[in-house]
């Protein structure tokens, strides 16, 4: 399972950069919300979501826990939720209101939210091994 949760980051960076580059190019050339956009974020959201379960199952199973694991597992919790911020309230709006620079931001926010929970267990398990 630790080999899994440490993979899914790629996979985050990959499906995020997709996202954000979709919704840049496609506001840039003002392109109407579409089925791509939308299959992006979901991919994009899946996997936060996958990232999310795959840590919680390691902390419940006893992988072991230490205080930075905690700031780590908040950071990770609050990105999830806010790759499904711009989804949900999209899927609200008429076909006509959406556009696609929400999904950039929310997934740079999400990807910066991310990364730091990366770096404080980095920075922890630097602590703990000096």
């Amino acid at each position: 399972m630790l080999s899994i949760h440490r993979f899914l980051p790629v996979f985050i960076l990959l499906t995020g950069l997709g996202t954000i580059g979709y919704a840049l190019y496609g506001t840039a050339k003002h392109r109407p919300h579409d089925k791509t956009m939308k299959n992006l974020a979901i991919g994009f959201r899946t996997s936060m979501d996958v990232t999310l379960l795959s840590g919680m199952v390691l902390v419940m199973t006893g992988f072991g826990f230490y205080p930075d694991l905690g700031v780590h597992v908040i950071l990770v919790l609050l990105a999830t939720v806010v790759s499904h911020v711009v989804p949900a309230v999209q899927r609200k709006r008429p076909q006509a209101e959406r556009t696609l620079m929400p999904y950039a931001v929310a997934t740079f926010i999400a990807m910066a939210l991310v990364a730091l929970g990366i770096l404080s267990v980095a920075r922890g398990m630097a602590a703990t091994a000096g």
